[in-house]
């Protein structure tokens, strides 16, 4: 077993999940994968499990249903703890998110910091075929968050991280509360309150190569009103 674990939810994902966990097993050999299926209609479930079978680096974890980006994280995390791996990485399956910056995240780690984020508001970082109102509202969600909870981090609302083991065992995972994306600001969160080393790493984020971004209204509202639900609460 590797001493990593790189956590990918799938929904609906087949086309992507050959390609993407092909290029993350190449970009560092110290991670194996965990591939967290909400029961894909697609099958992209079963072509995890077809991959896993070839691929002892792969592993694959099967859920009832669709319960939202959170639920799903909290469920793979649970399951890396109990396995044993020290640093437990988050990453999207449709390329957004560039395997070859998963040595970064994981020297940047193993080098002592709690959780490494991938950003794309710090000096080198970016994104690629975003309209300009798709980067006014991801740019203004970061800064809103940071201006109400009072944080210096500057891509609040990023999926691409690696934590060190004893963040997800000291935070409580069972008060976690959000479901959508404001899932991300809320670790980030409580992982600072906990006292942790928190450091950003640039990243380009790419839009998504294949299928259809999973975000809605209902997940854009959540992550406005969590923000204020964290101030006050954690």
């Amino acid at each position: 077993m590797n001493p990593a674990l790189v956590c990918i939810p799938t929904y609906n994902e087949r086309d992507n999940l050959e390609p993407i966990t092909r290029a993350v097993l190449a970009a560092d050999a110290r991670v194996d994968i965990l591939v967290v299926d909400d029961n894909s209609p697609d099958g992209t479930g079963k072509l995890a499990d077809e991959l896993a079978a070839k691929e002892p680096r792969i592993r694959v974890l099967h859920r009832a249903k669709k319960q939202g980006l959170g639920r799903a994280y909290l469920h793979a995390f649970r399951q890396a703890l109990d396995w044993g791996y020290t640093y437990i990485l988050e990453m999207d399956a449709d390329f957004s998110h560039d395997p070859r910056y998963l040595p970064t995240l994981l020297d940047t780690a193993q080098a002592g910091t709690d959780l490494v984020l991938g950003s794309r508001y710090v000096h080198g970082g970016g994104t690629v075929n975003w309209g300009v109102g798709r980067q006014l509202i991801s740019q203004g969600g970061s800064l809103y968050a940071r201006s109400i909870l009072g944080v210096d981090i500057r891509d609040l609302t990023g999926g691409f991280k690696c934590f060190h083991r004893r963040v997800l065992e000291s935070i409580d995972l069972n008060a976690v509360q959000s479901t959508g994306y404001a899932f991300q600001i809320e670790l980030t969160y409580r992982t600072l309150k906990q006292g942790f080393t928190v450091k950003e790493v640039p990243i380009v984020f790419e839009d998504r190569r294949v299928g259809q971004s999973k975000m809605s209204r209902r997940i854009f509202v959540e992550a406005l009103t969590m923000v204020w639900k964290l101030r006050l609460t954690v």
